[in-house]
């Protein structure tokens, strides 16, 4: 079993701790890192929200229902649209064109940025999906930063469940939409992919336009090799 605190080191601050709690009433016990989405899927979001209002909404930013939450010193820029069940933390940036599409929260300091779309995931404090990302049904550790254009992919072309490979074990997660689960400072470049059920553990590096999918252990690099040519013009 891979462990909630190999992956994720400042849960007591969080805004929800409570989601990452073993046992939760209403909830199915947590057995795989990945059952955290089982319980966002589930409603999670929308049961735990306390409707308010304590950040800046600024003018031309749209927010969609009543169940909405965003702390103190959080800022929703003009042309970004937030929609609930959502709870926003202190600090947080949801910058312009960002589109939250519900049932997210964001922890204290992370960023949403400008053309990113968001659904069914969790940020932890400090992590960030600043430009050109789709992060979809996964969970973003502390200070993860995807580089622009990283897209965290959460379904198969067939629909089926999201199968994950853990050493030399395949499993069969039982979830139909999984994106990816990054550990703490997980750094990933710019136009990477993340294929369905992808879990990266603590302090790995992804380098520019990979695509991955599977296990990674703490402190992976994972890079992309390819052959560059250079032709030559003879019309100098």
């Amino acid at each position: 079993m891979l462990e909630i605190k190999d992956f994720f080191s400042r849960l007591p601050e969080f805004i929800c701790p409570e989601l990452f709690a073993s046992e939760l009433e209403g909830y199915a016990t947590i057995e795989n890192i990945w059952d955290i989405l089982k319980r966002i899927q589930a409603g999670f979001t929308a049961n735990y929200v306390k409707p308010g209002i304590y950040g800046t909404v600024e003018e031309g930013a749209f927010l969609r229902g009543k169940d909405i939450y965003i702390g103190k010193g959080s800022v929703v820029e003009a042309g970004a649209m937030v929609c609930g069940p959502v709870i926003i933390g202190e600090n947080v940036e949801i910058r312009h064109g960002a589109f939250v599409r519900g049932h997210v929260i964001i922890g204290d300091g992370a960023v949403v940025g400008h053309a990113s779309e968001v659904v069914r995931s969790v940020f932890l404090p400090g992590a960030k999906a600043p430009h050109f990302n789709y992060v979809g049904d996964s969970i973003l550790g502390s200070n993860v930063n995807l580089g622009a254009g990283t897209k965290l992919s959460n379904l198969k072309n067939d629909g089926s469940n999201v199968r994950t490979r853990i050493g030399e074990h395949v499993i069969d997660t039982g979830i139909r939409k999984f994106g990816a689960i990054l550990g703490d400072n997980c750094l990933l470049g710019c136009n990477s992919v993340t294929n369905p059920g992808t879990i990266l553990e603590a302090n790995c590096m992804v380098y520019p336009c990979a695509s991955i999918q599977g296990h990674f252990a703490a402190g992976s690099i994972i890079k992309l090799r390819q052959d560059l040519i250079t032709a030559v013009s003879h019309k100098l």
